[in-house]
């Protein structure tokens, strides 16, 4: 097939590429930050003159763009999206339905909210992983009789527990933005009170229904937000998954590296790897973000344990960094998410945890259970390769156009 990609800094373009070329397909990569933006003219433009000049068998791009859909609709050109961010509002364009699309997204629960509906063109899919890159580029791992690896060595990778990723603790977080607008002092303590009850559960997320009301009220009055006028989503939807569930994020992951930093980073190396540094942390070894492609398999690849801290507004899916580290050898400790059980067993794959108490007593386990460790790890990689490689799931995609 001839393959035309749209993308604007995707996480997993070079990835794609690389598999694509391993297939045996062909293509051309069209870097657009007008991609992101719903309606624009001279992106038309710029389509239909490509698509005059050359032929395509399909159109490609990660996360969903109601301006490609709509292009693709246009001259009836197969449109393939594979979503692996959350949340993503552009599903809620009236453009899902144009019968050009053929769109997968990584969350289950996000594709039975529109299957529920009657929506054809949305499908679940799990992430896939360069695997063939991941082992050119790490080796065979746990070979105690060989000297020689192909693993970069070096002090800040390796650490008994590791978590890479956004603290959300930057200064114009839509959160706290909506505090300082002034929200009364009610509006706010019924807020921190769901995002702690939600906090405290898994499996089930319910801030989007509880914003109603004189809450709702009185969050429109100090910071207006309004649904796209070509899209379906409530306010409600915009509040839960950009202002709450980031504040959320950023209160769980303080709190669950608070607490690995009064207890198990006094005696275990704890790092954390992000974008802005924080200043609570005594014993956690922290440090700046990494390289996605270059440096970040490392990491997976020499710490003892991965951990996952799903941001909230994946209601089930399995998130990307949770499939790297898989794909990487590594060991995997995450907060529950309904999909893990649809591709790897609990136990025996990676461990699940569902409060801070059940993970903290589950590092203590596994730091000192090496073997367990690898051979969950090793069980985990064997069905990625089997099953989540780029290969196995682009021909499942491609095979349905």
């Amino acid at each position: 097939m001839n393959i035309l990609i749209l993308d604007y800094k995707s996480f997993g373009i070079e990835d794609l590429k690389e598999a694509l070329k391993r297939m045996g397909h062909s293509y051309k990569l069209i870097s657009d930050p007008a991609i992101r933006d719903r309606v624009d003219e001279g992106f038309k433009t710029r389509f239909l003159t490509e698509c005059e000049k050359s032929h395509y068998d399909c159109t490609f791009s990660f996360n969903y763009s109601p301006l490609i859909s709509n292009c693709c609709n246009l001259i009836n050109l197969p449109y393939v999206c594979l979503i692996y961010d959350s949340p993503q509002i552009n599903t809620f364009s009236y453009t899902i339905i144009n019968p050009c699309n053929h769109i997968y997204t990584f969350d289950s629960a996000d594709y039975f909210r529109f299957a529920d509906q009657g929506i054809k063109s949305i499908h679940y899919m799990p992430l896939p992983v360069n695997v063939h890159r991941l082992d050119k580029q790490l080796g065979s791992p746990y070979d105690k009789t060989s000297e020689s690896t192909t693993n970069i060595t070096h002090p800040n990778y390796s650490a008994d527990i590791s978590f890479i990723g956004s603290m959300y603790n930057e200064k114009h977080n839509l959160y706290d933005r909506l505090v300082r607008a002034g929200i009364n002092d009610y509006t706010r303590g019924y807020l921190e009170a769901i995002m702690d009850a939600q906090e405290k559960v898994y499996g089930s997320f319910y801030l989007e229904d509880l914003i109603t009301g004189p809450i709702l009220e009185e969050m429109l009055d100090k910071m207006e937000v309004k649904a796209n006028p070509d899209g379906v989503e409530t306010v409600s939807y915009v509040y839960a998954n950009y202002f709450l569930c980031r504040k959320l994020a950023n209160k769980e992951r303080t709190h669950i590296l608070q607490a690995l930093d009064r207890s198990l980073a006094k005696n275990y190396k704890v790092s954390l790897y992000t974008h802005n540094p924080v200043d609570f942390l005594e014993n956690v070894h922290t440090f700046g973000p990494v390289d996605y492609y270059d440096h970040m398999p490392h990491i997976f690849r020499q710490t003892k344990i991965n951990l996952n801290i799903s941001l909230r507004s994946i209601r089930s899916g399995i998130p990307l960094r949770c499939m790297d580290i898989l794909a990487s050898k590594g060991f995997l400790m995450s907060n529950y998410q309904e999909d893990f059980l649809r591709h790897f067993v609990d136990g025996e794959d990676l461990c699940l945890y569902d409060s801070k108490e059940d993970l903290l007593r589950k590092c203590n386990y596994y730091l000192e259970h090496e073997d367990k460790r690898e051979a969950m790890a090793l069980s985990a990689y064997e069905k990625v390769k089997e099953n989540h490689s780029y290969e196995k799931i682009l021909n499942l995609i491609l095979s349905d156009l």
